[in-house]
């Protein structure tokens, strides 16, 4: 009888707490990925489509194509819709302004939707590729003219696939090692690394207030090639593409954690067979929101941008269903650093059981998830 009336208290307690969130909103658990989908023909072509970049609104959609209706070897283009539920629009160079004669790739929009980040082999440069930044004063206005990062960034190598950290105060970017290329870096583990620099402000102010750059170790870099970083809005994922040995392809989506933006980054894992498969997936992209993840797939010249909807791990007690019995287990691990039960605002959690995790499990509640044969 005891545990019944703590059964039926806790019961209560989730009651009046998915009473007050199951109407809106929606923190560090296992999660899965849906079948992923192909952005289909209106935004693919018959050509290559590589390193997609998702706006924080979700609205644009840069990537990158050596389409024949462009101005180089590859340009830049972008596909809008009007609403995350909408449908991709007709792809849109960004024209000569932006794209040039030489390979133009790697966009990245800032969360701000003004900056445009993006690696180009264009003259000018420093060396075999560089980071470039272009800005509009609107997000309906004109590109700028491209301007060079400068030599705290850039080296007589290739430096390529940037990625800005929402706050606008790390770079993320992958100093790759072309055939015949020498180690311009005073540490290297691979082929392709993994690199951060940082500033003290997001303002727009000379490129060269970019700090020099940290290579991210041996933990993230392996001897392989290891490159386009993309960091989740909430500073504890770093999705990336490999080459290293334990995948499925020629190169394979892998991601670090860590357990606040202050801590190191733990051993990478595989994404797994549900994302990456023989040929090569690469240069990830996750929305703002942690529900999708935007990546391209197929052979060289021939590769195609796809998304998988990631989806946390809602059924705690692997009964079939999402109820009551996994609201309990909740609420048993409440303020708690749980991973099983930490599933919420992002589908791999915050460090904390607490509100967010519930609305999770609202969202999905009475939801059945038959086992796996």
């Amino acid at each position: 009888m005891k545990w019944l009336n703590g059964f039926r208290m806790r019961l209560m307690f989730v009651g009046l707490v998915a009473a007050l969130v199951i109407g809106g909103g929606r923190t560090k658990a296992d999660f899965t990925f849906r079948e992923p989908e192909n952005l289909g023909p209106t935004v693919n072509s018959l050509y290559g489509e590589i390193d997609p970049c998702i706006s924080a609104d979700g609205l644009e959609l840069y990537f990158a194509s050596n389409r024949s209706s462009g101005y180089g070897g590859s340009d830049i283009w972008v596909t809008r819709r009007p609403s995350p539920n909408d449908a991709w629009g007709m792809p849109i160079n960004l024209g000569r302004t932006v794209n040039s004669s030489a390979l133009d790739q790697c966009p990245y929009i800032s969360s701000d939707g003004l900056s445009l980040f993006f690696c180009s082999n264009r003259s000018g440069g420093l060396g075999n590729g560089d980071i470039w930044v272009t800005r509009r004063p609107t997000k309906t206005g004109p590109w700028g003219s491209p301007a060079n990062l400068g030599p705290t960034v850039n080296t007589s190598s290739n430096d390529a696939h940037p990625h800005i950290s929402v706050d606008g105060l790390s770079l993320y970017f992958a100093d790759v090692l072309h055939p015949g290329d020498t180690l311009t870096r005073s540490i290297g583990y691979g082929g392709g690394d993994i690199w951060v620099s940082t500033r003290q402000t997001s303002e727009r102010m000379p490129e060269g207030y970019w700090s020099e750059p940290t290579n991210l170790g041996a933990v993230v870099n392996s001897s392989a090639y290891d490159a386009a970083p993309c960091i989740s809005s909430d500073g504890l994922m770093l999705f990336f593409h490999s080459s290293r040995t334990g995948g499925y392809g020629d190169h394979d989506i892998w991601v670090a954690r860590r357990k606040t933006s202050d801590d190191p980054w733990v051993e990478p894992i595989n994404l797994g067979p549900s994302v990456n498969t023989s040929l090569s997936d690469g240069g990830p992209a996750i929305s703002a929101d942690g529900k999708t993840l935007y990546f391209f797939s197929g052979e060289i010249t021939n590769f195609d941008l796809y998304q998988a909807s990631i989806i946390p791990i809602v059924d705690l007690n692997s009964d079939g269903i999402v109820d009551a019995s996994d609201m309990c287990i909740v609420v048993d691990h409440w303020g708690e650093n749980h991973s099983l039960c930490d599933i919420g605002p992002m589908p791999w959690g915050d460090g904390i059981v607490d509100v967010q995790d519930l609305i999770v499990l609202a969202e999905h509640l009475f939801e059945e998830f038959p086992p796996v044969e």
